[in-house]
């Protein structure tokens, strides 16, 4: 060892370590303490292996350790929204789109647009703005990754503002909250509005984030660190407490996410009108007739009660490729054009054609898509497929790159339809709009839905 320097040998770096002892001792802090409980053993935490802990102290760890299981809050209602329960229903075994030969990828795409006949196939641009963001949008200090965000915010609250969900009296609910921007932004919107809730959902824990911007305004900002699948809405305290008018947002819902949060706010957060604390709806676990009869049954429900709860839904769609039949909202549209669990997964996987094209590697197929602050955080919006799914060797010869993206954009309008479709039967008026540029976002797709005229709840002030 040099002197002066700790006499440790650090295996792993095949070298002494360079920290300095305390005056007398050979050994810096924490090794010193390493060489002096070299006689006690140190196990992985059976909770997360990822720690270790040392073995006669392993009752005491558990009690504290962070991966710990937690008492469930009261809003937490186990796969409460996770839909289709039959299994049954799903192919076991799903071959690669790698794998398929090239008569089968063809038979694929007939079926595809077959199905996608008569979908309007160019969506409406819808490329607002507002000026709470203007000031934000101007700052010279943005870099090229903020500015987008700020854009693509600026145009959600815009197109909010246009379906005049802007307003007293609502409780916003931002799924997939992350850091919670778009909150923030919809916040500094209604600044001097009054009876103004927010809830943040966020199954992960979140570094960086506003929420202390909020703490001296008027509005309440609460987190809900749970999974949108297993979320009852009406069992939140503050909902339950209030009932205010729920309006759904979110930027960038990855795949799945979206049905789940469609089916928390469309399905699970019943009617508050009468007042009364009614159960969930029953599971469905048998068919799918059971489902269309369970859905009729609370539609009409919902007509004799003349409200529905939810004001209004404004999402930005991505991430089609990590969409899941077993949630999916869309299936009874899928299976009345003559498509069901197979076309599915090879449609969802096919979607990413659409934003990643013919590119060589995956690391710029990683950057396609347009992630949440992702210069600040690890929130992840990106492809998650092999090369071999989406690279340029598989179906050379097969499809021209803008055949690819053609077919990856019928695949994601095809998805996002029977989502379109899982509204309106509900009594919702919704629709799909571009909302911002190519060039800003790749994943340039607003899904919007408000209640029919008759429906809408009127504000609490």
């Amino acid at each position: 060892p040099v002197p002066g320097r700790c006499a440790y040998f650090v295996e792993r770096k095949k070298r002494f370590c360079k920290m300095i002892p305390a005056p007398g001792r050979r050994f810096c802090g924490e090794h010193g303490q390493q060489e002096e409980e070299n006689d006690r053993k140190r196990i992985p935490c059976p909770l997360d292996p990822k720690h270790t802990v040392y073995e006669d102290q392993l009752q005491k760890h558990l009690k504290k350790c962070n991966s710990r299981e937690k008492p469930k809050p009261v809003y937490f209602v186990q796969d409460i929204n996770a839909g289709l329960k039959d299994v049954a229903e799903i192919p076991e075994k799903q071959v690669p789109i790698s794998s398929l030969s090239k008569e089968e990828l063809e038979n694929l795409i007939i079926k595809l647009k077959k199905a996608s006949n008569g979908l309007e196939l160019r969506l409406k641009e819808q490329i607002l703005s507002h000026q709470a963001l203007q000031e934000a949008l101007n700052d010279p200090k943005n870099g090229e990754s903020a500015f987008k965000h700020l854009k693509q915010q600026a145009s959600i609250l815009g197109n909010m503002e246009k379906l005049h969900l802007l307003g007293p009296g609502r409780c916003f609910v931002e799924f997939g909250a992350g850091r919670g921007k778009l909150s923030h932004w919809v916040d500094v919107a209604l600044q001097n509005v009054e009876n103004v809730q927010f809830l943040l959902v966020e199954r992960a824990t979140t570094r960086f984030k506003v929420d202390g911007k909020h703490k001296r305004r008027d509005a309440i900002f609460e987190r809900l660190q749970v999974d949108i699948q297993h979320l009852c809405l009406k069992k939140v305290p503050i909902l339950e407490k209030k009932k205010l008018p729920v309006v759904g947002i979110g930027k960038h819902l990855c795949g799945a996410a979206t049905d789940l949060a469609l089916r928390c706010l469309v399905e699970s957060y019943t009617t508050w009108c009468d007042g009364e604390n009614e159960e969930p709806a029953p599971k469905r676990s048998r068919t799918d007739k059971t489902e269309v009869s369970s859905n009729n049954s609370a539609d009409n429900e919902s007509n004799k009660d003349d409200c529905k709860p939810v004001a209004g839904i404004v999402i930005a769609l991505c991430c089609h490729h990590k969409c899941d039949w077993t949630h999916y909202v869309g299936r009874e549209f899928f299976k009345s054009v003559g498509l069901g669990p197979l076309e599915f997964h090879y449609f969802q996987r096919m979607s990413s054609w659409a934003t990643c094209g013919m590119r060589e590697t995956t690391s710029k197929a990683s950057t396609s898509q347009e992630s949440e602050d992702q210069t600040n955080d690890t929130e992840e919006h990106e492809q998650t497929f092999s090369k071999t799914e989406s690279g340029s060797d598989t179906l050379q010869g097969i499809l021209t790159v803008e055949e690819r993206k053609e077919v990856g954009c019928l695949c994601k309008l095809l998805i996002d339809h029977g989502r379109i479709e899982y509204l309106q039967q509900r009594g919702y008026k919704a629709a799909l709009q571009y909302y911002t540029e190519s060039a800003v976002s790749l994943e340039n797709v607003l899904l919007t839905a408000v209640p029919s005229q008759s429906l809408i709840p009127e504000p609490i002030t």
